[in-house]
């Protein structure tokens, strides 16, 4: 098969599909493999890199789409992307539909295959995909949000972990799946105060072994969620349902009612966001300001340290890639449950129930096109 790496476009994003060790790895197998000029330049993976690895160097993206029978990338396609996709071709990346349905008109008017990381699924369950992005994103959410807490960045001006004789700030967790893990051992480690709050007490249980009276627990009810907030510092949202868009946990009115000048970081912005007064932004312009509430929505935070985040998407998706390449889409999926569930476009139709819910597309099943 004939595997194609473009250069990503997305604003301040310099993650790559492919590493030179996963290209390698393609070429073994007697794949060939085509990577855009300086698609891993930012990051210190030159192209002389990727020819040493077996790739063929292409200029344009244009040559890149028209080459290759799978497109590999990181960040959803940007519409000058959606355009160059072919019916049949397969789109292997990172997606997001759910809450994007002009992305998902032109994939499907495009007739390609499109499988998203995200919801592939893994033989323990989770999402195994997006796991190494969301441990990223969570562990970045602290950085900036303190960051963000500085007087300079809009913030009220707060030190996360206090010092001695000052009150450490008071950082609350929504979610604890793996962002919001993630999150709350790196608020723990710089000695915030830290409420994470979930709707199942097993997992809380858990976090309360590791980490005792370090943390405060809380199970999610609409209550317990305004009460935190209204007393938070900084807010990390860290909810997802796969596919779907993520729940407004927080709404309009308990922003109103936080604190002024504090901070919050909304990590399920590629789901849609989980706080009512989120949009997505970006690394250019990171943050905005309602109701003297700093919110940060960056839609592509993994992408800030991009060569980390690089080489451990890799590590995950690579083992798809090659089967994809192996065998075909049909015969990968119909092999792989955990696959098949990464199909989320295929031949104009979607494939994937919560998008086709959450837009109001007719939900096609995968076993109907792959036989």
């Amino acid at each position: 098969m004939r595997i194609g790496v473009p250069k990503e476009i997305k604003n301040h994003e310099y993650r790559v599909g492919l590493t030179p060790a996963s290209v390698r790895e393609l070429v073994s197998r007697g794949h060939s493999v085509f990577v855009q000029k300086g698609a891993g330049e930012a990051i210190g993976l030159f192209d002389e890199h990727y020819q040493a690895a077996g790739a063929a160097l292409l200029a344009e993206p244009t040559e890149i789409f028209a080459t290759a029978d799978m497109i590999v990338k990181v960040k959803e396609p940007q519409p000058q992307e959606c355009a160059m996709l072919r019916p049949g071709q397969i789109l292997y990346t990172y997606l997001h539909l759910a809450p994007d349905p002009e992305q998902t008109a032109a994939l499907l008017a495009s007739g390609a295959i499109c499988v998203a990381y995200e919801t592939i699924t893994g033989p323990n369950g989770g999402l195994p995909l997006l796991a190494p992005m969301s441990e990223v994103a969570g562990r970045m959410a602290i950085q900036a949000g303190a960051a963000h807490l500085e007087k300079s960045k809009g913030g009220m001006g707060v030190l996360l972990g206090g010092v001695p004789g000052v009150a450490a700030a008071h950082v609350v967790v929504i979610g604890a799946g793996v962002v919001g893990t993630n999150a709350l051992q790196m608020a723990v480690g710089v000695g915030a105060r830290v409420t994470v709050i979930d709707k199942n007490v097993d997992r809380l249980r858990q976090l309360d072994l590791v980490y005792g009276n370090r943390i405060t627990t809380l199970f999610s009810t609409a209550q317990h969620i305004e009460e935190a907030v209204m007393d938070a510092d900084l807010v990390v949202g860290g909810v997802l349902i796969p596919g779907a868009a993520a729940p407004k946990l927080v709404t309009a009115g308990m922003i109103s009612q936080m604190k002024k000048g504090a901070v919050i970081v909304d990590v399920a912005i590629d789901q849609g966001g989980c706080f009512e007064t989120s949009h997505p932004t970006t690394h250019a312009q990171p943050t905005f300001i309602v109701d003297g509430v700093v919110h940060y929505c960056v839609a592509n935070m993994p992408g800030a340290v991009a060569r980390t985040s690089t080489f451990a998407l890799n590590n995950a998706t690579i083992g798809y890639a090659l089967s994809l390449a192996d065998k075909g889409w049909k015969k990968a999926l119909k092999d792989c449950v955990h696959l098949k569930n990464g199909l989320n476009v295929a031949e104009g139709k979607v494939t994937y129930a919560a998008v086709a819910r959450a837009l109001g597309y007719e939900y096609v099943d995968a076993d109907h096109l792959i036989g």
